[in-house]
């Protein structure tokens, strides 16, 4: 088989521009170019496109007409601004300083939290079960009179793992607790429904379903006040000043919808490619899959490869046409341990040795026959080669 464009199958990192989406978004690019706050044709000739795309938005995430989903340029973005605002908001003033989240989040909102903890909020990072997800009853034993907010993932950038996010949203509510989550890579993947979820903030980003980079949302229920991270202007209800990116947006919201669209496919067919994969790299002697498959979304899968350098396996995959990942991109530069593998008890050896597999509807049975006889190579070469020079 040759597969001269290469086999990508790092989607967690980001994913194609859908074709749909693309086409979409060219006038914008081109002759379209006004500003939708100004008053005169160039500006208003935008309003349709940008409507439709905002319904296609708040339909794919089931939010109400009274909530607002503010644009903003990613779910880093999104993510600094629910945390940043509620520390303004409620948690500077002492009565309620107290934020719960986990080990295993997205690098913005840890490194925000250590931020925050510098400022005097305390935190507590939760671990995860031997399952590799939160459970209910740890996020209750960690709620103290002063818990202002809950944020954690709905599903986890390098395992997949999904967190009982609906019945932790239900806990929040009855506490009166702030919840959030970043729902970056649950989106297109599992059904994502904000009023089921009772979830209050959520974050997103539309590069991780098809959609193009540099634009993204936060959902915001009704009534939820949240300080601006940007001031300067009546921008998105003067909650985000910055002049809309018309084409992103447009492009997003087609993203959104074919998202939706798809998620019966991913379910079954998606979730078909990943498991045939899983399966033959489970017959490999001593390599381990992270976290049991029903309970991850249907396109991840991150394996460790006992005595083989996870860096070293990407390197060979690469030279094959592979595109894979040791873990999350916004932290790949480190080559530490992953971070994951720690936190779930996993011994210092195999955190070394992580590969993400994340698979997307673009993906074909072809690509993953290839890619299982690539796998099976490079691990018999690779652990040639370390027998060599240990011996």
């Amino acid at each position: 088989m040759n597969f001269p464009q290469g086999i990508y199958l790092d989607n967690n990192a980001t994913t194609a521009l859908a074709k749909e989406a693309k086409a979409l978004m060219e006038p914008f690019l081109g002759e379209q170019y006004g500003n939708p706050n100004s008053l005169h044709r160039f500006g208003t000739e935008t309003h349709t496109a940008l409507s439709n795309a905002i319904d296609e938005i708040y339909k794919g995430i089931n939010a109400s007409d009274r909530d607002d989903v503010i644009i903003t340029s990613c779910a880093t973005e999104s993510n600094n601004w629910v945390l940043k605002g509620i520390y303004f908001d409620l948690l500077r003033f002492g009565e309620k300083n107290h934020i719960i989240t986990t080990e295993v989040e997205h690098p913005a909102i840890r490194a925000t939290c250590e931020f925050l903890e510098e400022l005097g909020v305390e935190v507590t990072y939760l671990s995860p079960n031997q399952e590799g997800i939160l459970c209910v009853e740890q996020v209750a034993e960690a709620i103290t009179p002063k818990t202002g907010l809950i944020s954690i993932m709905w599903a986890n950038n390098e395992t997949g793992l999904i967190n009982p996010i609906e019945e932790i949203g239900k806990l929040a509510r009855q506490k009166g607790i702030l919840f959030h989550t970043d729902a970056v890579q649950a989106i297109g993947k599992i059904p994502v429904d904000v009023q089921k979820a009772q979830v209050d903030l959520l974050s997103f980003s539309a590069h991780k379903f098809h959609g193009p980079k540099g634009v993204g949302g936060l959902y915001i229920r009704d009534g939820i006040p949240l300080t601006p991270l940007f001031h300067g202007g009546e921008h998105m209800h003067g909650r985000r000043s910055g002049t809309l990116n018309v084409a992103g947006i447009v492009g997003m919201g087609e993203a959104m919808r074919l998202a939706v669209q798809y998620l019966e496919y991913e379910n079954t067919e998606l979730r078909a490619l990943r498991d045939r994969l899983e399966d033959a790299l489970l017959q490999i002697p001593d390599v381990l899959i992270i976290g049991d498959r029903r309970i991850r979304v249907p396109n991840t899968i991150l394996c460790s490869i006992r005595g083989i350098e996870g860096e070293a396996m990407l390197w060979d995959l690469n030279k094959a046409g592979i595109a894979a990942s040791t873990g999350s991109a916004c932290a790949s530069e480190t080559l530490e341990a992953n971070p994951v593998m720690v936190a779930i008890g996993a011994d210092k050896e195999l955190a070394h040795t992580a590969v993400r597999i994340s698979l997307s509807r673009y993906n074909t049975k072809e690509e993953i026959e290839y890619t299982i006889e690539v796998f099976k190579h490079s691990i018999a070469r690779l652990r040639q080669i370390s027998s060599t020079y240990s011996s």
